[in-house]
């Protein structure tokens, strides 16, 4: 579970900005499940969860994917030229099977500055391992630190995080940070619908009922949803058949990977074409046998037809991709990251969506929601209790970012939350001026007309 997450110096974010999931009230619960952040456009918002993406990333792939001399990709604040010349922070406090843990990194556009990994047993701070420009150093608990940490210094590049490379080199006691990182915080796209997650669950009884309740509570119109094989398996047949009589393909190249083939067709469709033709090919050949790749149909009142997701209105996709997250990360009890969880969604969707995190019924395992909005109906305390709430805006002078929670304020148990942000009690609200408006659109003279 994620405890608290800084930031410094990311793209709008300057100073160091911290969102922490500690409970403010209720000191019996480890973390809140929720924390929602409120902010007008342009305020930083999705920079602040671009900035845990970006660890993530950097954790997970800058062993392999980060070459050597090549520097590190980062976006600084680009206000200030200081600020571009100086280094990047960012640090997780979170917990993993009950054990606590501490990870930071600071960085510059060319090396790692700095890193490190605690951990707390007994309330006490125990160094896993810190690396600094005087070399890599492991704690005392890794048998044979010293020698270890002269090998894996030697192999850890400049511009590569040692986390991932103790994870390559299997040092135990860095793993569960690693995994997190791996495994535990996913990133919610509202376009994205995990199919096989909503297929996994169908093929289960008590999962399908789970996914037909929360369809039909959202009141889509759908009455079922069923997975088909047939279909899929039909239209790449048909498409095979079809580039081969146009002697476009052959049955030897039909042996070769995607890849190949996708190559060859890229060569002779142009790419409009090739969108539609990759939707329905569905099926690849691999070593003469077909395989299926199953479809998901959707059934409208009492019709027997069942249609695909691409038929599906926005808003459907966006609750079915916003489920289909849920429901991983709950089931798994780690942690989902939303940008603008409102997106094409009524704001009784965001509600119930919310509500899934929040009812310990439903999320026994104690998985986390983290996510922008706008909606500022989501304020009512029978949604987010005040220690979930946050805002974001940006400084007028230097257009930096500033992250504060709502309990700065003391709020009152029962206040308005919801009027008082609208009427700016908070900040994080748009400065809007009525006659800048009505002078943008008022029609303006042609030189020729008379004044």
């Amino acid at each position: 579970m994620l405890r608290s997450f800084r930031v410094e110096n990311h793209k709008s974010i300057k100073d160091e900005q911290e969102l922490s999931l500690l409970p403010a009230y209720d000191k019996s619960k480890p973390v809140v499940p929720v924390a929602a952040i409120f902010g007008a456009n342009a305020s930083g918002k999705s920079n602040l969860l671009d900035a845990l993406r970006w660890l993530q990333n950097a954790v997970r792939t800058s062993y392999a994917a980060w070459e050597a001399g090549s520097g590190i990709p980062r976006t600084p604040f680009r206000l200030d030229p200081k600020a571009v010349e100086a280094p990047s922070g960012y640090a997780v406090e979170i917990a993993v099977d009950g054990e606590r843990y501490s990870y930071g990194v600071e960085v510059d556009s060319e090396r790692v500055r700095s890193e490190w990994l605690y951990t707390y047993p007994h309330n006490r701070r125990r160094a896993i391992f810190e690396r600094d420009d005087k070399g890599l150093r492991l704690g005392s608990t890794v048998p044979d630190y010293r020698a270890r940490a002269e090998s894996l210094d030697r192999q850890t590049r400049p511009n590569a995080l040692f986390l991932g490379v103790a994870a390559q080199n299997e040092l135990a006691e860095a793993d569960p940070a690693f995994q997190w990182f791996r495994k535990a915080v996913v990133f919610g796209d509202a376009g994205e619908v995990l199919q096989d997650e909503v297929m996994a669950r169908l093929r289960d009884e008590r999962g399908r009922a789970s996914i037909l309740a929360l369809v039909r509570a959202a009141d889509l119109g759908i009455t079922d949803v069923t997975v088909s094989d047939s279909a899929t398996e039909r239209l790449a047949a048909e498409l095979v058949d079809d580039l081969v009589d146009r002697g476009l393909v052959n049955q030897e190249i039909l042996q070769n990977t995607r890849a190949d083939l996708r190559r060859l067709v890229e060569a002779a469709f142009d790419r409009p074409l090739m969108e539609v033709v990759w939707d329905k090919f569905s099926q690849i050949r691999d070593g003469g046998q077909w395989i299926t790749h199953p479809r998901l149909l959707f059934h409208h009142g009492q019709n027997a037809v069942g249609l695909g997701l691409e038929d599906q209105s926005a808003g459907t996709k966006s609750w079915l991709a916003l489920v289909s997250h849920a429901l991983a990360v709950i089931h798994s009890g780690d942690l989902l990251v939303v940008d603008e969880v409102d997106a094409s969604l009524h704001p009784h969707l965001s509600a119930r969506l919310i509500d899934l995190f929040r009812d310990q019924e439903t999320n026994p395992r104690g998985a986390q929601l983290v996510f922008t909005t706008h909606d500022a109906t989501l304020l009512d305390e029978e949604m987010l209790s005040r220690d979930e709430v946050w805002f974001v805006e940006k400084d007028a002078d230097t257009g930096a970012t500033r992250l504060y929670p709502l309990t700065d304020f003391h709020p009152r148990k029962h206040e308005n939350t919801e009027g008082r942000y609208l009427a700016g009690g908070y900040g994080a609200i748009p400065i809007l001026s009525g006659s800048d408006f009505r002078e943008a659109f008022r029609p303006r003279r042609g030189p020729d007309e008379a004044t």
